[in-house]
């Protein structure tokens, strides 16, 4: 089974969110929860774009070991500088550089040719690589980039030394089919060459349409052996393709992918918590594997099927990401079982009446929009 290996950009991308703001000594403290995490690179920061961040990769750099460091630099030879100055601590150091390839952000943003844009991407790989023996590279908004072009970029970035092709769905434009028919397209092109050159192929998907992890998860699909995500999906605009949603798919759907990951899915649910607290970018209820409700049930009917066989309604395991909480939320949906089951969980045994009049308390908060916790179940069966 192919291992994916895990690119996590929470503290680079995931921290250009707005309203997410992290002090040197919060991204440490993420960048060792990542790596406790299992993921395979941790992308630190844009060094060029501020002194502190550039001290923070360093930091980073210095005192994380056993996972690979990355830096963000445009390619310019003083951002490439200043990401090797702050990644070359890592044991394993790697400078991500990138260069717009779409006609929009080429004529546009750039101002540039077609042809410039070649001879930049050859001159900034090969001086990249010879300060790192890791260079990746990235092709921005490469989902909107002709495909005669975008074959050209990745040829040359290859031949002029890149270890690690990056795809990204910059704006969250495409849909599954169209990253299939893309990354398909650079193995028919470039396949020989990619294998010969020992190069990974990287997705990396925006959420403007809600489509990032499905994307991500096509590319995999497809060949792509690494994948770019953020903890709780942050990042620019909508945000990137979720982490803990890219791996549990991959764990729980591993008789689909048929591809294997090294993160401690365990240990999901806490550095969400830890993300979530430090950037104060606040988690929703219903978000999948670490939302509050992602594995509570407030409706009688799946609050019986849960009690009877947790299979019936979760289809993972609440332990397995790590999460914590009530899985039975007592609010005006919920039924009789539910009550029992956490009276008899404490080995209270009362009389039929008394479970009725508890339920009818419950219904009577949850009109109110108000929910019973357990200590207040086991009051009312004492009275």
């Amino acid at each position: 089974m192919n291992s994916i290996e895990i690119f996590d950009t929470t503290l680079r991308d995931g921290e250009q969110s707005p309203g997410a703001n992290l002090n040197s000594k919060e991204k440490l403290e993420i960048a060792y929860a990542l790596k406790e995490l299992g993921v395979d690179v941790i992308e630190a920061g844009f060094p060029i774009s501020s002194e502190e961040d550039f001290n923070a990769v360093k930091d980073i750099a210095k005192k994380v070991k056993g996972v690979g460091i990355c830096g963000l630099s445009r390619t310019l030879k003083k951002d490439i500088d200043k990401c090797y100055e702050a990644v070359k601590y890592s044991d394993r150091p790697r400078i991500h550089t990138f260069i717009a390839t779409s006609p929009i952000h080429i004529k546009e943003k750039l101002k540039l040719s077609p042809a410039e844009v070649l001879k930049i991407t050859k001159d900034s790989i090969s001086y990249a690589k010879s300060l790192c023996p890791e260079v990746q590279f990235c092709l921005e908004d490469a989902t909107r980039t002709e495909y005669p072009f975008m074959i050209e970029v990745i040829k040359t970035a290859i031949l002029s030394g890149a270890n690690i092709i990056n795809i990204p769905d910059t704006v969250g434009y495409a849909v599954p089919s169209e990253i299939k028919k893309r990354i398909n397209y650079i193995f028919h092109s470039l396949g020989e060459l990619i294998e010969e050159k020992n190069v990974k192929l990287s997705v990396h998907c925006h959420n403007d349409l809600g489509n990032a992890v499905s994307n991500s998860l096509e590319g995999i699909k497809c060949g792509a052996s690494q994948v770019e995500c953020t903890i709780n999906g942050i990042g620019e605009r909508a945000g990137n393709a979720s982490l803990e949603e890219i791996v549990m798919n991959l764990v729980t759907r591993r008789d689909h992918y048929k591809r294997d990951v090294k993160v401690n899915t365990k240990l999901l649910y806490p550095t969400s918590v830890l993300v979530s607290n430090l950037t104060g970018l606040f988690v929703q209820r219903n978000k999948a594997i670490v939302g509050k409700n992602a594995f509570a049930h407030e409706a009688g009917i799946h609050q019986a099927g849960v009690i009877a066989c947790r299979g019936t309604y979760e289809i993972m395991n609440s332990e397995e990401v790590g999460w914590k909480g009530d899985s039975l939320v007592l609010g005006k949906h919920s039924g009789k079982g539910a009550v029992k089951n956490i009276l008899a969980t404490h080995g209270i045994n009362v009389e039929e009446s008394k479970i009725e009049y508890i339920l009818e308390t419950i219904k009577q908060l949850g009109a109110n929009k108000e929910y019973m916790d357990y200590n207040k179940v086991l009051e009312l069966a004492k009275t």
